[in-house]
């Protein structure tokens, strides 16, 4: 019997992903460049133009195609990815709504990056947020190795759950960073990751006629629908738990589930992001460790379904320090969904990194320190 081994290699992000996709054995790839993700796509081109991939790859002439293409392709019974970033998401935003109603199980990369004007292709998450609400699960990696695994994760989800789920990383931070990664034997993919059954969520096949998408004869119906995809995102957060146990069995790679917690035992005070910087914010929680202050981390693998009990475990403590790499005018938006859970008396909000700003471990130590010494109202831009 031959031996599975582990590659150890070292990759950027988007070929982490790419390589994710490509084990995943999907059916159909649609593709329309867009940068930072533009690599995912050229890389899963090659594997197909090489004989590794054994996919359709279309390539279409704007992002809104290229959702169409994934959610047709998605509700026939096929294995379906895209990848965009930033407007391409936003010229989707439509789709998106048709395809998380549709229920239909399809995987897409979200490399984060500002929205103009001015024109900025650096890290921002104001664009993935945005579709916070549209019915697709949102996840976010904060190392290559998690994209490569989160991806992975995402088609059992999609495929289990039957939602759309978009994986989340950081533009040119993840995306065109090279760190070392483990990739599994394909043998170990295909066991954690079953062939499609098309049939599902429903039998879509050429020559036997349905209708879909059509004006419901009783509003009610619509409603029920609607219902419905709230209870298939309770599944979900269900769902994301055992696959990760099951995943860290097959890999030795287990992450937490909806979240990972970092230090938060015996913690006063805890700090609460998502994305890459998590990274940097760790190590500030380490430097304040050093320096007696008793605070942990709490990092967002997912936004939705969002974890409203794992953050609900942070009410007893006596700040938290709420990170985003956003800002609308109503200020952060994990800070006000995290205030919604803890109350806005509990949380403070820094708004930092925007428009691909830097904010190193030091910033982070810093804005902790005054956050949790109340020399910040309840929320600040960080610059």
């Amino acid at each position: 019997m031959r031996a599975l081994t582990t590659t150890k290699t070292a990759l950027t992000g988007n070929y982490a992903v790419a390589h994710a996709v490509k084990m995943a054995r999907p059916h159909v790839i649609s593709a329309y460049p867009i940068t930072p993700q533009t690599t995912i796509v050229e890389k899963l081109s090659e594997f197909i133009a090489k004989g590794e991939l054994k996919a359709s790859f279309i390539n279409v002439e704007s992002e809104f195609s290229a959702l169409a293409v994934v959610y047709g392709a998605a509700m026939a019974g096929a294995r379906a990815f895209t990848a965009t970033s930033s407007h391409g998401l936003f010229y989707m935003y439509e789709m998106l709504w048709w395809a998380a109603a549709s229920r239909a199980p399809i995987v897409m990369a979200v490399v984060t990056r500002t929205l103009g004007p001015p024109w900025n292709i650096h890290d921002e998450h104001n664009d993935i947020l945005a579709i916070r609400d549209s019915g697709w699960a949102v996840a976010m990696a904060s190392t290559v190795q998690e994209a490569f695994d989160l991806t992975v994760q995402a088609f059992r989800l999609a495929e289990s759950a039957y939602v759309p789920v978009a994986v989340g990383l950081d533009g040119f931070v993840l995306s065109h960073t090279v760190e070392t990664i483990e990739l599994p034997p394909q043998e170990v993919v295909d066991k954690f990751l079953p062939p499609r059954n098309p049939d599902l969520p429903l039998r879509l096949r050429p020559g036997e006629p349905i209708t879909m998408g059509n004006i419901p004869s009783d509003d009610r119906i619509h409603a029920e629908h609607l219902k419905n995809i709230y209870r298939a995102h309770q599944e979900a957060k269900r769902a994301i738990y055992s696959m990760d146990v099951e995943y860290g069995k097959l890999t030795g790679r287990e992450y937490g589930g909806m979240v990972e917690k970092y230090e938060l035992d015996g913690a006063k005070f805890a700090v609460v992001c998502m994305g890459a910087w998590c990274g940097d914010a760790k190590e500030a929680v380490r430097a304040l460790r050093r320096e007696g202050v008793p605070i942990g981390l709490m990092r967002l693998r997912f936004v939705r379904p969002f974890p409203d009990e794992e953050v609900e475990a942070l009410a007893g403590l006596d700040r938290v320090v709420v990170f985003d790499r956003d800002i609308t005018p109503a200020g952060g938006i994990l800070g006000r969904e995290v205030a919604s859970v803890l109350g806005r008396d509990k949380v403070t909000n820094v708004l930092a990194g925007l428009a691909g700003v830097d904010f190193k471990a030091e910033d982070f130590r810093k804005a902790i320190k005054h956050a949790i010494e109340r020399e910040y109202r309840d929320w600040i831009v960080a610059l």
